[in-house]
């Protein structure tokens, strides 16, 4: 049996290697557009401040290493067509633009998402970037090294944009960050956000919502940034406004795709096409707390459903028990998760549900150092059933949001959870510890 898996990073390695450990005798031939395989892209914002000085931290395993598990590794190759009918796919080797067939017996489809780059004037300028490959990270960390890089301008509020925001102030920069809507990082609902955003200004960070930038201006590199409010000297300027489905190459193989590109797929990881699969930020994935495909582009789930769809391919029959959207951010001296749903989700599926938002603490006041943790929590009004939880504060925030995401994801009360046997000692907790007291407040 000859696999080829179209992709590289996370969800197609995590395939790969699992099918490699449940059959020795499996040809597995990847293809990779990249320099890289297998590396942690979300570590790319602290490799550009230097909190990693070394890229190769962030590579799970090279080339060598995986060909040493007798795999075939083809990087700079970019699959350019999947024809189902023949079992081929057409790749193009990047470095000599040959063009070539290769046939398979399965095939995996991880080739994640690219960045979103709207046709702005003055996109061609030197030192305008996007972070989203470890190439692009070791670009962006050698522009912004230089001194002469004074003024940084992101357009963008999501993730990466507020991740690269506290990178370039760990840099000394003068940060400005634009964005299209009300407020930042929209995955989080407004309690958790204001927050955020009162951290960011506090840490000298320039705070532009409700802004759209029209272009960029300057001679050979970009010097400033063009908006529908005014004009910003800019050195650097990173664009981060999200990400979509790397799936163009599917367009006419029959597989079928969501309305925003990304492979529909079963909790087996399997698309409609027999024997061809798909994981990872180019697939939709099965949300828990929903019952229903979301798009949720993260690491977390592109390695688990990669390592289901290598166990499937080589003849398992295993399904996704489903993602929750877990997620975190360090935003400077803040931590923010969340889990579950958020409120505005909880009124899109028209669920009756109540919230509450409290101010609590990581352990008890008479023990040094004392900072506040806020909780806000989702439920079901009629059973009590927790549905999602999102926190911010200073430290013990990211740990006790997992505590939520077991709890939603067996399906707890806030009754149940608000009894729950948690540990305590002044260091670490209170006897009533945050997580209890969010969930005894549940009106």
């Amino acid at each position: 049996m000859k696999l080829i898996v179209i992709g590289g990073v996370a969800a197609g390695m995590s395939a790969a290697s699992k099918l490699r450990r449940m059959d020795r005798d499996a040809q597995i031939a990847v293809y990779e557009k990249g320099s890289f395989l297998s590396y942690g892209a979300c570590g790319l914002p602290y490799y550009v401040s230097g909190e990693n000085d070394d890229y190769t931290k962030m590579i799970a395993r090279t080339k060598e290493q995986f060909e040493s598990m007798g795999m075939e590794i083809f990087l700079k190759h970019e699959v350019v067509k999947v024809v189902p009918e023949k079992k081929q796919v057409m790749v193009r080797d990047l470095e000599s633009n040959r063009m070539f067939l290769d046939g398979y017996d399965k095939l995996m489809v991880a080739t994640g998402t690219y960045p979103i780059v709207p046709p702005f004037s003055g996109r061609e300028l030197d030192n305008i970037h996007v972070l989203k490959t470890l190439e692009d990270g070791i670009g962006l960390k050698e522009i912004a090294s230089q001194p002469e890089i004074r003024n940084v301008v992101i357009v963008g509020g999501g993730y990466i944009g507020i991740e690269v925001a506290e990178a370039m102030g760990h840099l000394g920069k003068n940060i400005r960050v634009i964005e299209l809507s009300d407020r930042i990082m929209r995955t989080f609902d407004k309690e958790i956000t204001d927050l955020a955003e009162k951290e960011l200004v506090r840490q000298g960070v320039q705070l532009n919502l409700n802004e759209k930038v029209v272009g960029f201006i300057g001679t050979g590199k970009v010097e400033g940034v063009q908006t529908d409010k005014g004009t910003y000297q800019a050195d650097l300027v990173l664009l981060s406004l999200g990400v979509r489905p790397a799936t163009g190459f599917l367009e006419g193989s029959g597989i079928a795709l969501s309305e925003n590109g990304a492979v529909i797929i079963d909790r087996e990881m399997r698309t409609n096409i027999e024997g061809i699969y798909s994981a990872g930020d180019c697939a939709l994935v099965y949300n828990k707390v929903m019952e229903e495909n979301s798009y949720i582009p993260l690491g977390t789930n592109a390695n688990k459903c990669g390592r289901l769809a290598g166990a499937n391919i080589a003849g398992s029959h295993l399904k996704y028990i489903g993602t929750l959207g877990s997620a975190a951010i360090k935003v400077f001296d803040l931590e923010m998760a969340r889990t579950g749903m958020s409120e505005e989700d909880a009124k899109n599926l028209k669920i009756e549900y109540t919230t509450v938002f409290v101010e609590s603490a990581d352990h008890p006041g008479y023990y040094p150092n004392q900072t506040p943790i806020w909780i806000k929590l989702i439920c079901e009004k009629r059973t009590r059933r927790i549905l999602g939880a999102q926190a911010v504060g200073n430290k013990g925030v990211v740990l006790r949001i997992d505590i939520f995401a077991v709890a939603i994801h067996a399906n707890m009360s806030a009754d149940d959870l608000g009894m729950a046997d948690l540990c305590y000692a002044p260091p670490f907790a209170g006897v009533w510890d945050a997580v209890h007291i969010a969930c005894n407040a549940v009106k």
